[in-house]
């Protein structure tokens, strides 16, 4: 099926809370994998999630003897008015759903009750609600807490997700874009206008290649230096100063000029390619005059502005 690039379903989401997009086992398998050695004795809670269908309480459990795991807790809003949500919390024994537990309201991730079990937990991996991603992340960061989650790649460019990548407090995860196969959505979710399927289990899938991994958790590909051959000096053409602010334009991160030591706008996609060791992350988007960044009178797509630290 034809690709959409701008992806409505999902942007919908946002508007009409339409959030019940499941991440599949395959594409948490691919991620996680990365991060074992974060897991091992820890408390992990799976706070948006219901347990009996949960991709990811199922990869805990498959994992949990590998990883070292001490604990799952897996806890589930129930949207029903007047609905109770309920966890249930996996030490490696048989799973028994009889041992299901019930909070008195329910479940939503800002609730007190799931609060206190967020108190408890070392570890949060899960799919927030698209919708709710800023609040979800403050509330992380608010309670000191590790992470591992799923979004839409445009919430780099919400002011509170971009100012905690900028003071290096959260960053990318390995995945992104087309490294996320898609997710399972209800049957009664419109579908057109993107790659759609129907797996072996009878469940729909979307791929809408516009989603990332957002964790603090440290990982191999943060610490790559990112390998630079295209030259400043001798090409100045090729990199267009900004009308409103000093710095020059770089469309593709591949092509960032390993021997220019000022100011440097490049697309968000960046952010993939951030080793805070070799680059320092200045501000998104605008000029000196507080209008977005332009060449020529035209606005550029949103950039971000770097200055890399290794320039020769």
């Amino acid at each position: 099926m034809k690709r959409n690039a701008t992806n409505s379903l999902l942007n919908k989401a946002k508007i009409n809370k339409k959030d019940e997009f499941y991440t599949q086992l395959v594409d948490i398998e691919r991620e996680l994998i990365h991060y074992k050695k974060h897991f091992k004795n820890k408390i992990i809670f799976c706070n948006c999630d219901n347990v009996k269908i949960s991709n990811f309480f199922k990869f805990f459990v498959n994992n949990f003897e590998e990883f070292g795991i001490k604990k799952v807790i897996c806890a589930c809003y129930n949207k029903k008015e007047s609905g109770k949500g309920y966890y249930y919390e996996h030490t490696g024994s048989k799973i028994n759903f009889n041992n299901i537990k019930y909070f008195k309201g329910n479940g939503d991730f800002r609730s007190l009750e799931s609060i206190e079990l967020l108190r408890q937990c070392d570890v949060v991996v899960t799919n927030p609600p698209f919708s709710l991603f800023r609040e979800y992340i403050a509330q992380l960061v608010n309670y000191n807490k590790k992470f591992l989650v799923i979004g839409n790649i445009n919430a780099i460019t919400y002011k509170e997700i971009f100012n905690l990548i900028k003071n290096n407090q959260v960053w990318l995860g390995i995945n992104l874009g087309r490294g996320i196969s898609g997710f399972i959505v209800p049957k009664e979710y419109e579908l057109y206008g993107l790659e759609t399927k129907i797996n072996e289990n009878g469940e729909k899938i979307i791929s809408p290649n516009n989603c990332m991994w957002l964790t603090n958790l440290d990982n191999e590909k943060r610490q790559e230096v990112l390998p630079l051959t295209k030259k400043y000096i001798g090409n100045e053409s090729e990199y267009p100063l900004y009308d409103n602010f000093n710095g020059i334009n770089v469309n593709k991160t591949q092509n960032i000029p390993n021997d220019y030591k000022g100011l440097i706008g490049v697309p968000i996609t960046f952010l993939h390619k951030f080793n805070p060791n070799q680059f320092e992350i200045i501000k998104f988007r605008k000029g000196d005059d507080n209008k977005d960044l332009r060449i020529n009178g035209k606005p550029t797509y949103f950039r971000i502005i770097i200055k890399n630290k290794l320039a020769v």
